[in-house]
């Protein structure tokens, strides 16, 4: 519970200060941070002056911003009796939802997906909590988004998730194996063995949400699949969470193939960014032309994700911007050349 004191008068310019009681039985190390880290995180996004005694903390400044700084205070105190830890990643994440007028922080950021091997996976912004809702209440998901925003990762819980519940008796992971650079037929090996490298990343998100050592009873079995896109063809695929990666160097038909073998009780997922495009030059992709054929279509959804849903090292974010910026750029000084015009014949 936090307690509050705030000045009557709201004229413009007035510094409100606000007092924050945080209960005793939280520690204020883990509220602020080692060497008050996280306080300085607070301090920098707020023109307030912050002051801390025991374990209560004083907000002065403009009415609006010190109010805000409480409400954030209140949401690191729901998170930590939640059991999440906080990081300054946490704080940005959670201001920014608060700024943003959106769900509260503390309820997109306990959102538990799946609990395994001594970690919880959750969504950590709200774009991700739309993305792992959508796939509760859609038949058919496209995650789309520039890398590093959880895209498979998330769905591969989802997954998980449902297999563990019973609501699914099988999951099947694919990729289309499209070369970024290299050409399968020079690569050393069998033909296994050329696919392993563009199916590895499911593998690396697999081991990290199953018992590394159930993992070839569950394949063989039959229960857990990993497959490029080519061996979908001729399926039906009942009872199943679906999942294609890397859906942006499919070609249309090649996602037509796909979605087409959704069959009774499965759930399918489709993630892919639509900036990162390793087809030959001129061919189509499949995930961006899908966008238009489907919109409308009732029980399918779209979920874009941006660089503000990148939960990797900060810096992916900013080189993810920064491209963008780029190719805008590139686009304004380099006009696609208009058609030349027929001339008219007898």
């Amino acid at each position: 519970m936090v307690n509050s004191t705030q000045g009557r008068a709201r004229r413009a310019g007035e510094r409100t200060p606000l007092k924050i009681v945080v209960p005793d039985d939280h520690s204020m190390v883990s509220l602020l941070g080692s060497r008050d880290e996280l306080l300085h995180v607070i301090e920098k996004a707020f023109r307030s002056d912050i002051h801390v005694r025991g374990n209560e903390i004083t907000v002065t400044g403009p009415p609006e911003e010190a109010e805000l700084a409480q409400k954030l205070f209140a949401e690191l105190i729901e998170l930590l009796g939640s059991g999440t830890e906080l990081t300054p990643d946490a704080v940005e994440r959670s201001l920014g939802m608060l700024r943003d007028a959106g769900p509260r922080p503390a309820e997109v950021l306990t959102h538990d997906i799946l609990s395994s091997r001594g970690r919880t996976i959750r969504p950590k912004t709200l774009n991700q909590k739309r993305y792992v809702d959508a796939i509760d209440e859609h038949t058919i998901v496209f995650g789309i988004g520039p890398a590093g925003t959880g895209k498979t990762y998330l769905a591969m819980a989802k997954a998980v998730r449902a297999l563990t519940d019973k609501k699914v008796n099988r999951i099947i992971l694919t990729r289309p194996a499209v070369e970024a650079g290299e050409r399968l037929g020079f690569l050393p090996g069998t033909l296994y063995e050329k696919i392993d490298p563009y199916l590895r990343p499911l593998y690396d998100a697999l081991h990290d949400m199953v018992d590394p050592d159930s993992i070839p009873r569950l394949m063989s079995a039959g229960t857990i699949e990993v497959a490029p896109l080519a061996y979908m063809r001729g399926r039906t695929l009942n009872d199943s969470f679906i999942i294609l990666d890397e859906a942006q160097n499919t070609s249309p038909e090649q996602m037509k193939m796909f979605l087409t073998r959704l069959g009774f009780g499965s759930k399918v997922v489709v993630t892919g960014d639509v900036t990162q495009v390793d087809l030959p030059s001129g061919q189509q992709s499949g995930l961006s032309v899908v966008q238009d054929i489907l919109a409308g279509v009732g029980d399918i959804d779209f979920c874009r994700l941006t660089s503000h849903d990148v939960v990797r090292h900060k810096l992916v974010t900013d080189i993810v911007d920064a491209y963008n910026r780029f190719d805008e750029a590139k686009v304004v000084a380099d006009p696609p050349p208009r058609p030349a015009r027929k001339r008219g014949g007898r």
